[in-house]
């Protein structure tokens, strides 16, 4: 089959513009192919000095290594956290006159809690002849044996919120608080209760 000298032209024209856009798209191709080659030798550095590349890598471990160590950090914050709530930090110490003839408030009460209340109170009541000293369990702020009033004083003061100033309590007779010894005007203030910190025997 012949073709037309018209075809032949055509077809011809047409082979031309076919390989003419066949070089060109191998030029950009190339061309493309340059800049990449010359954009990863920037990343990469001479000879004896780390690369861009190498660097990037050793901080992704690096970052990985970090959230790693925080993980076991916040867990042993966890830890400690649960052993500050068991430990007993709420300390409040009452100082009183125990008995008429007995001044300068030797007998003192002192509450060691938790933060859940939960601890022990104890009391010594100072006298002329002898000094007698009690100790009773405190949970949730409470004990299943009586409490005097001076030992709920200071559970109370244990108890009070962080930052919060202790209640000034207003002075008045108290219960029994030794053996039937009648207590007399409690002279501890928020300031005594916080400054006392020494245990008088």
């Amino acid at each position: 089959m012949s073709l037309t000298k018209s075809a032949a032209d055509l077809l011809a024209v047409i082979g031309t513009a076919a390989g003419a856009t066949g070089i060109v798209l191998a030029l950009i191709a190339h061309l493309r192919l340059r800049r990449l080659r010359r954009d990863y030798s920037v990343l990469q550095s001479g000879d004896n000095v780390e690369s861009f590349v190498s660097a990037a890598a050793r901080q992704v471990e690096a970052v990985a290594r970090l959230r790693a160590e925080l993980s076991v950090v916040e867990r042993r914050v966890s830890d400690l956290r649960l052993d500050v709530a068991d430990a007993l930090r709420h300390v409040a110490v009452v100082r009183y006159d125990a008995f008429r003839d007995m001044g300068g408030r030797m007998s003192f009460s002192a509450a060691l809690l938790d933060d859940a209340g939960d601890g022990v109170v104890f009391s010594a009541i100072h006298g002329r002849a002898e000094t007698r000293s009690y100790a009773k369990g405190v949970k949730a702020g409470n004990s299943d044996q009586p409490l005097s009033p001076e030992e709920r004083q200071a559970i109370t003061f244990a108890l009070r919120a962080e930052g919060e100033p202790a209640p000034v309590m207003a002075p008045g007779r108290g219960g029994s608080s030794a053996g039937g010894s009648a207590v007399t005007r409690v002279q501890a203030s928020a300031a005594a209760a916080a400054a006392s910190s020494d245990i008088e025997n």
